[in-house]
């Protein structure tokens, strides 16, 4: 299978720094490969989503020479594939109902394990469904950040795959889109790295290819805190492109044209110095 990666951006605001360098680093690995690049809008969670934010995410995106080869694909417009993956777990018998609250489960150290619920069954009100995780260890490697492992037990319990209010949590969502997009790699944000293990659970219960993973250091701001739009990080500008992705590149130790004459001289002069192990192999870094 050719390379085929994402960028798939949750609609909680605007295009910011730190999503700016998740984009370009996936961009510029799919290109390097001569692969497929695609753009997935994660609107799964209503209550989170700021109205407006996707729209002016996909408008920004070709501010900034990041095109998408396809269709942007929508997860709210997917509600059949999770039902269907939801269906396939339950009748294996890997999910199942649980009314604990996150009171409930501080009374063991916050953490469900086992499939052993603390509370009750209330019929009275809808369960969220966990997934059952075994005692075993999951192994991969990363891309920029080596071998890794977790045990699913300790690390991550039986997870919530969807949601009291009915929505189909993140876990989910995720493995079964990047299946049927026939994602070869996932490039993210270390943010994420800690959720990989559950995902690539989930792919072996569901029969899922398991792609590759890179994650790439993040973006912090000058207190030391995750550039993000819940933290209101400002938004890159469109009308004004070079001097963003200019420092993008020079956050991802990319070799940076000193007078571009335009996005495109910018993007071509990085691609074709473009070396994915060169990219930073530290944790978390400074924005500035």
């Amino acid at each position: 299978m050719s390379y085929r990666g994402r960028f798939a951006p949750s609609p909680t605001g605007h295009l910011h720094f730190g999503s700016l360098i998740a984009a370009l680093a996936s961009w510029l690995c799919a290109r390097r490969a001569g692969g497929h690049w695609l753009v997935r809008m994660e609107d799964i969670d209503p209550p989170r989503e700021v109205p407006g934010s996707a729209s002016s995410i996909l408008a920004t995106l070709p501010a900034f020479g990041l095109v998408a080869d396809g269709p942007v694909l929508y997860q709210s417009q997917r509600m059949a594939a999770y039902d269907a993956a939801f269906e396939q777990l339950r009748a294996a018998d890997q999910v199942f109902p649980c009314w604990c609250s996150r009171s409930d489960l501080a009374e063991v150290d916050g953490m469900h394990r086992d499939g052993r619920c603390v509370a009750a069954p209330d019929h009275d009100r809808p369960p969220a469904w966990r997934l059952r995780v075994p005692d075993m260890d999951i192994r991969f490697d990363d891309a920029l950040q080596g071998p890794q492992r977790q045990n699913l037990r300790e690390s991550a319990g039986d997870f919530v795959i969807k949601r009291v209010e009915g929505f189909y949590a993140y876990q989910l969502a995720c493995v079964v889109d990047d299946a049927w997009q026939g994602i070869t790699q996932v490039v993210r944000g270390n943010d994420l790295l800690d959720s990989t293990p559950r995902q690539i659970w989930l792919q072996r219960c569901l029969g899922l290819a398991t792609p590759s993973y890179l994650h790439l250091p993040l973006a912090l701001d000058a207190s030391g805190r995750k550039l993000s739009k819940t933290e209101r990080a400002h938004p890159v500008d469109p009308d004004e492109p070079l001097p963003a992705l200019r420092r993008a590149l020079s956050f991802l130790d990319q070799s940076v044209a000193k007078d571009p004459a335009s996005v495109e001289a910018l993007l071509n002069h990085a691609l074709a110095h473009f070396d994915a192990a060169s990219l930073p192999h530290c944790s978390d870094r400074s924005a500035a």
